[in-house]
């Protein structure tokens, strides 16, 4: 079984509306500690055959100017890749989802003694998202499906037996639904601590789990 609650409480989560180069933005961040050495979690985040382990299968030409598709999921260019060196690393990437707004995801790597401190930081222009997502979903809307992924990385990363053979299958089960409820309520906690009205980020919130265990509408935007 997988250990929500421990997951859940591992992760520091994080969402600022603010300029980006001049353009007003939402910035959405997940930071978790791994207890293995910068360079297997490198290794982990950038090789193709390990991202398979823990995400989708991605293509493409994986390397700083080339480009990348995640199977059934995101695409994009790298737009920079820092190796890790002195005990940091990074890359950034653009982000767009079936043809949809383009947005920029960073991944940041800070050697931890035998540790490693992951931050994942996803940047969406607020003129980009179609109107009314944001009202209906917040930052659940994309954060659950980043938690999601992050537990995916520490199951690889510290106990693969773990990992759900069917991860869609898990979601919608009792444990999975637990897991999302979870997610979905502590988004709108960090909506909340980045001032917005506590009672429309909860029903924001509520709206994306919601959506996630198919129990309630997709996004009413026309997307």
């Amino acid at each position: 079984m997988v250990n929500i609650a421990a997951q859940l409480g591992a992760v520091d989560r994080g969402i600022a509306t603010k300029d980006v180069d001049g353009v007003p933005s939402y910035v959405q961040t997940l930071t978790q500690t791994y207890p293995s050495p910068i360079d297997d979690v490198w290794e982990a985040v950038t090789s193709a055959e390990r991202i398979e382990r823990w995400f989708t299968p991605v293509s493409g030409d994986l390397r700083l100017g080339g480009s990348y598709q995640l199977e059934g999921n995101a695409g994009g260019e790298i737009l920079a890749c820092a190796p890790p060196a002195d005990g940091a690393g990074s890359y950034r990437v653009s982000w767009a989802f079936g043809g949809g707004a383009e947005t920029f995801l960073t991944v940041r790597l800070t050697a931890e003694g035998e540790s490693t401190r992951f931050e994942l930081e996803h940047v969406a222009g607020v003129d980009t998202l179609p109107p009314g997502m944001w009202d209906q979903f917040g930052p659940a809307g994309t954060g659950m499906g980043w938690d999601s992924i992050l537990l995916g990385l520490s199951l690889t990363l510290t106990a693969p037996g773990e990992r759900p053979e069917d991860p869609a299958a898990w979601q919608v089960s009792d444990e999975g639904k637990a897991f999302l409820r979870g997610s979905a309520d502590a988004w709108a906690a960090a909506q909340i601590a980045d001032g917005a009205d506590p009672a429309a980020a909860r029903a924001a919130a509520q709206n994306t789990y919601l959506m996630y265990i198919g129990e309630g509408p997709g996004p009413d935007h026309g997307a």
